[in-house]
């Protein structure tokens, strides 16, 4: 989708003769630090070329209209400002309130209503943040249709508090700081705890960032993500008896090794190790990156799924087979499971002259073990959430 066609639809489907101003924001995919934002330690994201287009004008009263052109059979979507709640038959709309709603709680000056049409090609449920997307998307243009000045720093926090407060995802901030944040050709190595980032240069000389979608669609909402979370907090909270720590990301693999007999439950102590240990990697893996030792990059990769599958238990069948079918494809040189889990993608780094059989291999391996068909998209690291001019 270009500007002028996000134009031609908002024009048709508003009966408008208007100009609305067109704004974007991407998806993103995480290359290694799984699970370890909201446990306070490290991420490796980038923001994709994919994402949520999203064009807008200001109306003369205080009515709120918003339609998808993914979501057609769900027609326009009505509010009002005085009335911007949660609401289930909304659907896909609540994430683009939550921030709408956000911004009114902390009393930015939205003094008018609005006309609001949105669309994306972030393949939905797949773990590669369509909802962030969204978020950032609707921010960005109220950002801009308000000239409310904010930076997109602060922004990626308005999308989580929208994700978390007004949706019910219990999420870390990852997703909203990578589609905020992006920069062409570059991976953000950022600090949940802190939010302090590095800007990494993805210099992948020949080899090629594969996203495999597993097509199981996931629903994190509903799925075991806010009981992971809970068993991480409580592993946390009983390590605090004897540690000054604030977060599992602060520990290294030593003083966890040390002190994890605290921990009662078994199984929340393997949630804790893996927690501390992916976020290790994470930082492991950007040093690699850094030293151009793309082999070194790629075992933690792997390393960090077996840690999902067997720590976090947040694989299931369909991951764990499309990861298996890339370990075993010539050129490759890591594979994991990205996002959070229970289906959605894995990532595979692939030397640039194995890709085309990685995926027909891989795809009739999937396919052989799962029933269902995989797609595959070659990503690039684009520019994070702004406003479309040309």
């Amino acid at each position: 989708m270009n500007r002028q066609e996000m134009i031609q639809h908002f024009q048709k489907i508003f009966s408008t003769q208007q100009t609305p101003r067109v704004f974007c924001a991407p998806g993103r995919v995480n290359l290694i630090g799984e699970h370890t934002d909201y446990n306070g330690g490290h991420v490796f994201p980038c923001a994709l070329s994919f994402g949520t287009w999203a064009a807008g004008v200001k109306r003369d009263d205080t009515k709120v209209r918003l339609y998808s052109l993914n979501f057609e059979k769900t027609g326009m979507i009505e509010t009002d400002l005085s009335r911007v709640v949660y609401d289930k038959k909304q659907d896909w709309a609540n994430y683009p309130l939550g921030v709408l709603s956000v911004l009114l709680k902390r009393e930015y000056p939205v003094s008018c209503g609005m006309d609001l049409l949105f669309w994306g090609n972030v393949p939905l449920g797949a773990g590669l943040s369509s909802s962030a997307s969204i978020e950032l998307a609707a921010a960005v243009m109220l950002n801009g249709l308000f000239d409310l000045r904010i930076p997109n720093f602060e922004l990626s926090k308005i999308g989580q508090e929208a994700e978390n407060k007004f949706v019910g995802m219990n999420s870390g901030i990852m997703d909203q700081f990578a589609s905020a944040m992006g920069k062409k050709g570059r991976a953000i190595l950022l600090d949940c705890n802190t939010l302090n980032y590095k800007l990494e240069p993805l210099n992948l000389k020949g080899v090629s960032i594969v996203i495999c979608n597993t097509n199981k669609p996931h629903n994190l909402i509903e799925s075991k993500y806010n009981e992971r979370r809970a068993q991480s907090e409580h592993a946390l909270k009983e390590l605090q008896s004897k540690l000054p720590v604030h977060a599992l990301g602060e520990l290294s693999e030593e003083e966890f090794e040390q002190n994890k007999q605290l921990i009662t439950d078994p199984v929340e102590r393997k949630r804790a190790k893996h927690a501390v240990y992916e976020n290790r990697r994470a930082l492991k893996a950007a040093k690699k990156l850094e030293e151009g030792d793309l082999e070194a990059f790629g075992k933690l990769m792997n390393d960090s799924h077996v840690s999902l599958r067997d720590d976090y238990e947040v694989t299931g069948k369909e991951l764990d087979a499309m990861a298996e079918a890339a370990w075993k494809q010539p050129g490759v040189l890591g594979a994991r499971m990205t996002g959070g889990g229970f289906g959605g993608c894995v990532v595979a780094l692939v030397k640039d002259e194995n890709v085309e059989d990685f995926k027909q291999n891989v795809a009739a391996q999937y396919e052989a073990a799962t029933g269902y068909k995989p797609d595959f998209y070659i990503a690039s690291a684009e520019d994070g959430a702004r406003e479309i001019t040309e």
